[in-house]
């Protein structure tokens, strides 16, 4: 459905303090979604994740690399040629409240877009309110409880569903979820994250799953591909259980050993990986860009920075001292 290959971002900033700074978002980010399939991004806030769900919808543009959607090259076609393509691939918000008008109610919000596709189509407004109730209860909620409040008067995980209700309404064949579950209770999350995989199997939508918390990116593309990406790079791909039960890359390696485990669950001897100082995009770029928080790094990791190789058929890493560690009860940690 989608394939992207080597896409790149730059921004650049112009700070009173730092002066002029070019800051690479991305740099060649590749993957591929097939129709009705899963792909999950994890790394930490700043990592180029949301910048890249942004291209997939078309809100940003690319410096780069070609996007291909179902089969057709996205970069030689004007904004009018490419704004269908587009339509079909919708985004879920990380804050549901700011992703609504707060001064429209729930049914303005789910209608006007509908009103647009029933132009299209010839449908009339009773269709238009049929297929508005239609979409609210496919997301869980009752209609008759929701179509005439405001966001302000729903739950986030109300909201949340809303949010999806209304990407439902152009009928996408993907969802972009950026952090889709990240502003809710945590009580919350699963019906929201379980709703998502249940859209995947009965509408056949494919997923775009970005998000920090390595649980949900297995639960929600447990038969899909994981990509962790770090400053605008992807370093470790492939199947979502193989990078989380194999990881060999240390960045990852990391990210498993953030995992909180339950007092007296612990695996004996495991060892808790945490990298050295923080995320600092004005690092230099030469070498390895994770070598400067790498707890394993060398000086050959100052000066190559290597490429994505396979480990197996399946399994590509970025790493020269890439090897399997038992980091702290992976497995047991994503079982709860």
């Amino acid at each position: 459905m989608i394939e992207a290959r080597n896409i790149t971002r730059t921004y650049r900033s112009h700070g009173a303090i730092t002066g002029a700074r070019v800051v690479p978002a991305l740099r060649g980010v590749s993957f591929s979604l097939p129709k009705g399939g899963a792909v999950s991004f994890i790394g930490e806030s700043g990592c180029g994740k949301t910048t890249l769900g942004k291209i997939l919808t078309g809100i940003e543009t690319f410096d780069g690399g070609e996007l291909v959607v179902d089969g057709v090259e996205l970069s030689g076609l004007s904004a009018r040629r490419r704004a269908p393509y587009f339509r079909r691939i919708q985004m879920i918000h990380q804050d549901p409240y700011s992703a609504l008008n707060p001064t429209r109610t729930i049914e303005q919000t789910l209608e006007d877009p509908l009103r647009m596709r029933a132009r299209e189509t010839g449908g009339d407004r009773k269709a238009v309110e049929a297929r508005a109730a239609e979409l609210l209860e496919l997301v869980g909620l009752s209609p008759e409880g929701v179509l005439g409040k405001y966001p302000h008067q729903l739950s986030g995980g109300q909201r949340q569903r809303v949010v999806i209700a209304r990407a439902l309404t152009v009928d996408p064949e993907v969802l972009i979820a950026d952090e889709a579950v990240s502003m809710i209770d945590v009580s919350m999350r699963l019906g929201i994250l379980s709703l998502l995989r249940d859209l995947r199997t009965r509408l056949g939508i494919s997923l775009v799953f970005i998000t920090h918390d390595v649980a949900t990116a297995r639960y929600i593309g447990e038969d899909g591909e994981l990509h962790v990406i770090y400053r605008g790079s992807v370093i470790e791909s492939g199947p979502t259980d193989t990078i989380i039960q194999t990881p060999v890359h240390p960045y990852t390696q990391c990210l498993l050993s953030a995992i909180p485990i339950m007092r007296g669950l612990e695996l004996p001897g495991p060892q808790r990986l945490v990298p050295i100082g923080s995320l600092d995009e004005r690092t230099e770029d030469t070498g390895c860009l994770f070598a400067p928080r790498c707890p394993f790094a060398t000086d050959e990791c100052e000066v190559a920075q290597p490429a994505l190789t396979p480990w197996d058929p399946t399994h590509q890493h970025a790493c020269l001292h890439a090897e399997p560690r038992q980091v702290a009860a992976m497995e047991i940690a994503l079982s709860q």
